[in-house]
Order: structure tokens, then sequence, then C-alpha cells
């Protein structure tokens, strides 16, 4: 992936000429610690007798500064090398990190030089060393210092984050909160990171397996801490204006957003596929378009060609009741995209987002869903994001029941969906999936762009080939007379499933349709259609704006009703390789036009939904009500017979 128009690239010949200073760094230094407090022991090399390291003695050029604390000698190689137990030689898993360790701190040190540079820090610092630097200008100097201290900081821990991250394994480790965050200069803070990082690695990676873990922890951690600091300093336009690119690492610096490249674990759910999706014709017909929408994805220009003609599915809802096949639906669309991907050599990111991301913690819940979202929408991967019983996981804003994480999380995700700072690059989608939608918030729900019914099996032809299917085969039950999986053969079904929306499913919904149609005769006009739509709001006043947007993104989509070939998909040169313009105008050949029977279908589609979702919620809130009755009636003569 080459560099963008606002990207400049962070040259490896000057990252390189760092490569000495940080590895004497992590060699040794001494810091006397400001803010954090001192509990792990000194570790010492284990060939003693050999000779030490190099020591690097910080100095913070052009100030003087006064201890406060004893020093504390800080051998970082020799601390990542205790972790390897009696072993006497270094493993590639120690090897690895400490060659990400000076990696990163080359690469911060190379962003301070150019920050220094753009800002007149660097001049500043010479005269300054010279003892000409005005003394009008002495709180300038301070303050870019600062400045310089926090992006160089960031970018360390961004980078070991991202250079480490692809090496974890499963074990997770909880490093707490990160204190030595220093701002005298650059390389005060990067001392005060590695006796930070030293003390850490001293009190959880007592083993080789915990290394990563720690490491990458730390990394994250000092990052939100730099961040928060950040927001109160001044003078960091230079960095938080523009973008760097270290080509070699794919790595890509934007002010104080993480770049991590998160670890992709393996997928170990089963895949299914399309025939093994029995019913369910239209949300498996629209699967399996997006799975191939997404491929059309440009990693150059980070933009998806759908997403800019119109038709990219960016969120997607998926109801139905228990039993239906909404489980076999994201093993399929995951095992879609990860075959695609292979084929094409992609990254793939699939990611869940479940009820253990409620945290009792104030703001702990929000932090979950947004690492969920950036996880997804890394645009440097194909993503895949689902969230399961969202009922449960959301919040329904105003429900008392709701409890403060899942509020949160109602909140990152409508921010997320549908929000200000929201860019659809085409890269990934995420599916919304529940039982119960009329429990979902209102606006959450409506922030779906695609509506994916999954009803499971409908027809006799469905139940025998669901029947054929779950039975395996340890059996020698004839099959009888049936063609098995024709009535799964999504073309033939989607075309019936679609004129079945000729005309609204749900009663409320029919008899707005009845009365228009009753005035104005066959709506076959925007007039017309808009005047449906404007009965349709009059008959649920939560059928807004936004719906209208859903609806003709949906329209949209239908006009690109079109497999991509399977071959495009087989052999990515045909198709996936291209440049991005030649991707466009082979989709635009294919696009099909608008017709009236498409807009009237999926108007119909989306509000049969949206009536469907109110008349549950209405006769859930109905019994609810009731059983608050009879339970009143009851309370009320059990209180008037112990009176008597």
């Amino acid at each position: 992936m080459g560099l963008t128009a606002d990207t400049m690239e962070l040259r490896e010949a000057d990252i390189r000429k760092h490569y000495d200073a940080a590895t004497a760094m992590l060699e040794g230094v001494d810091h006397t610690p400001r803010i954090g407090r001192t509990a792990a022991a000194p570790v010492t090399e284990r060939s003693s007798g050999i000779g030490t390291r190099r020591r690097f003695r910080s100095t913070t050029p052009g100030l003087v500064t006064r201890a406060t604390a004893r020093p504390e000698g800080v051998h970082l190689l020799a601390r990542i090398e205790a972790t390897g137990g009696d072993d006497a030689l270094i493993s590639p898993l120690q090897a690895t990190v400490m060659q990400g360790l000076r990696r990163a701190l080359a690469i911060a040190l190379a962003l301070g030089e150019q920050f220094s540079e753009a800002t007149g820090l660097a001049e500043m610092r010479r005269a300054n060393l010279a003892g000409s630097l005005e003394a009008g200008r002495k709180s300038e100097f301070t303050e870019l210092l600062a400045a310089e201290a926090l992006a160089v900081t960031h970018v360390f821990g961004n980078a070991t984050a991202f250079l480490l991250a692809p090496h974890g394994g499963e074990v997770s480790v909880e490093v707490g909160e990160v204190d030595e965050v220093l701002t005298d200069s650059a390389l005060t803070a990067l001392h005060g990171c590695l006796w930070e990082l030293d003390q850490m690695l001293a009190a959880h990676a007592d083993e080789e397996a915990r290394l990563v873990a720690t490491v990458t922890a730390y990394a994250e951690q000092l990052m939100e801490k730099v961040a928060l600091r950040a927001g109160q300093a001044g003078r960091l336009g230079a960095f938080t204006g523009a973008s760097w690119r270290v080509e070699a690492d794919g790595f890509t610096i934007r002010g104080f957003e993480p770049s991590t490249k998160r670890r992709s674990a393996p997928l170990t759910m089963q895949f299914k596929t399309p025939h093994q999706v029995v019913g369910n014709h239209i949300a498996k017909a629209q699967a399996q378009r997006l799975a191939k929408m997404l491929m059309a994805y440009d990693f150059e220009r980070k933009m998806n060609p759908f997403a800019e003609l119109g038709g990219f599915i960016f969120t997607f809802m998926g109801d139905g009741k228990p039993g239906t096949g909404k489980t076999t639906l994201i093993q399929m669309m995951a095992g879609l995209i990860h075959g695609y991907c292979e084929v094409a050599g992609y990254p793939f990111r699939y990611a869940n987002l479940s009820t253990e991301s409620i945290d009792s913690y104030q703001g702990k819940s929000a932090q979950n869903a947004k690492d969920f979202i950036n996880g997804v929408l890394d645009p440097g991967v194909i993503g895949f994001g689902t969230i399961d019983d969202i009922d449960q996981l959301a919040g329904r804003r105003g429900d008392r029941q709701s409890s403060a994480g899942q509020l949160e999380i109602t909140a990152v995700l409508m921010e997320s969906f549908a929000g200000a700072q929201t860019v659809v690059r085409g890269n990934c989608t995420f599916g919304m999936f529940s039982n119960f939608p009329e429990n979902v918030d209102d606006a959450l729900r409506q922030r779906a762009g695609a509506r994916f019914l999954v009803d499971g099996p409908q027809t006799r032809e469905d139940y025998i080939d669901i029947l054929h299917l779950l039975m395996g085969k340890n059996h020698d039950i004839p099959l009888g007379e049936h063609d098995l999986y024709a009535a799964q053969e999504i073309r033939r079904a989607v075309a019936a499933s679609y004129e079945g929306h000729n005309r609204p499913q749900e009663e409320g919904l029919l008899a707005v349709w009845e009365r228009v149609e009753g005035e104005l005769g066959p709506l076959d006009t925007i007039a017309k259609l808009g005047t449906y739509l404007k009965g349709i709001q009059e008959a649920d006043e939560r059928f807004t704006g936004r719906a209208i947007k859903n609806i003709t993104d949906a329209v949209k989509v239908r006009a690109m009703d079109f497999e991509l070939p399977d071959e495009w998909m087989e052999e990515p040169e045909l198709f996936l390789f291209k440049p991005y313009e030649e991707k466009t105008a082979m989709i635009e050949e294919l696009r099909r036009p608008i017709t009236v029977e498409m807009v009237v279908q999926e108007i119909n589609r989306y509000a049969d939904s949206e009536f469907r979702y109110a008349d549950s919620s209405d006769e859930a809130a109905i019994e609810t009500a009731v059983r608050e009755m009879g339970r009143m009636e009851e309370a009320k003569k059990r209180y008037l017979e112990g009176k008597g």
C-alpha cells in the first residue's frame, strides 16, 4: 500500500540512523522515577563476569534538572532475557520483542526529529545550548519540548503495539494504569517509558508466554494516558495535523490515534456453505452479495467502488424467531469472506461484540464497544463485525431496566454507525442480530441500513432439505421423491421472496396501502410513493427521514442486484487486483436500472419490519401491564384479608 496525498513518508534511512541510540537505551539507562513507584528488583546480566553492556546516560539538551530520588538502572534487554528461565540462549520470541522495541524507539526518535524541524524546536534547542535563546521564547521552548515528548511517547507506544500485535498468543495481562509519563523532553520521556515497562515486565512477565502480552498491554495503556495528557497540551498541531507512513512495516501515524495491527485470531467457527442455509432466501442472497462487495475494496485508495456508487451495506439488522438460522447465516457469510480473502491474500478480521463486554466499571463498556468497532473498521483489513442478541447488549434509552453499561454501548454504536464522524470506506460491515428486535432502541435499530428477515424454512421443500441436512450421513433412509436443495437455488427463491412484497404483509401497513392506493390508484410515480410514505408516517410516528434513507439505500442495493462472477473471486487478477478506476467501470457496466417495482418492494419490506417490531413491542408492553394489574389485584386482596 502506497502513500496517500495527505501522508508523508517516514524514510527508512531516517529511522535506521537511530538504531544505535535505541539499542543503547534498551541495554541500559539510569532513570529517576518521578511519579511511578519502584516495585521491581534490579536485574543483572547473566554473564556479568564477561562484562556489562554499554550504559547510556540520559541528557536533556540545554536544561539542567535536579534529581529528587536515587537513579534506577534499567536494563530492559536483560529483563527480557530473564523471562526465558534457565535457557542460556535468547528465544526467537524474545528476539522479536527486543527488535520490536528497538524499531519502535527508532521510529519515535525519527518522528521527534521531524516534529522538531517542522516546529522550529531544533533551532531553539541549538540556541538554548549556545546560551542565545531569547528570554521571551523560553516559555514557547518549554511548551514545544513537552509537545515533542508527548508525540514521541505516543508513537513509541503505538509502534510497539503495532509491531508486536501479530506475535501475541491467547494470554492477556492487566498491567494497570501507566504513571511515569514525563514531558521534560523526548529522551527523558522515553527513559521514563522504559523504566515503567521494566517494572511491569518484572511484575507480570514471569514467563516467556506472558512477555508479548505484558509489553503490548503496557503500550496500549501508555497510548491512552498520553492521549489524555495531550488533550490539555498546546503546540501539537504539527503532529496532529499531519500523518506519516513507515512503508516497511505498513505502519501509519495519525496523531494520537492508535494504529494497532490487532492480531486477527484464527477463525475457529464452523463455516457453512450457502445450501446449508435453508430458507432465508433474501437474507442469504444479500449476505452472499455483500461478501463479494467487500472484496471490491481498494487498499491503495482506502475506498470501495460500491460505497462510492451507492448500494454498499455498512450496517444491517438480522431478526427472526429463535432457531430460524441467524447463527448459520453468520457462519456462511464469515466463511465466504474468509475464503475470498485467502485467495486474494487479503487480511480478514471477524469480531463479535458479546454480553461479556458489559462491565460494571463506568466507561469500560463504552471502551469495549469502541475497541470492537475500531478493530473492524481498520482500513488495513477486510472486516466483519457481528453483534448477536443486540437487544440484551445495547440498552433502550428510557428503559429503567437498562444498565449504565448497556446504555454506554448503545451510545457508542449509534455514534459509530451513523455519527458525524462516521466514514464508510467499504472495507467492512456490521451485522446486528436479535430474536426480539422490538426491544432494541428505536434510533439504534434505524441505523441498520438493511433488514435481513431470518425466517428459517418455510415450504415443504425447505423442511425436507433441512431434515436431510441435519440427519447427516450415518443412516440409509431413502430420500424419496424430492429434488434435494433445488428449493435453495437462490435466484429463483429470491425473485419469489421479493414478489411477496408487492403488497404489504403486516395488517397495519396493509390498511395504509389500501387507503392510499384506493385514493391514488397504482403507486407508479414519485408523488404517489411519497404520499404512501407520508401515510406510513401518520400511522407510525417512528417512520422518520432516516427510514426513507434506509429504503433508498436498499433500492440502490437492488440496483446492484447482480452477482460478481465467481471467477473474479477465484482469479484476483480478473477484478480484485485491477486499478480502482477500472474496478469502478466494471461494476457500473453491471448496474441495473431502478424500477417502480423495486421501490415499492423495498418500502414494503422495510415498513413491514417496523410495523412488526411495533406490534411485538406493544403486545409485550400490554402483557407486562396485565401481569402488573394482576399482581396489584392479588396484593389488594391479601392486604384486605390481613386487615380483616
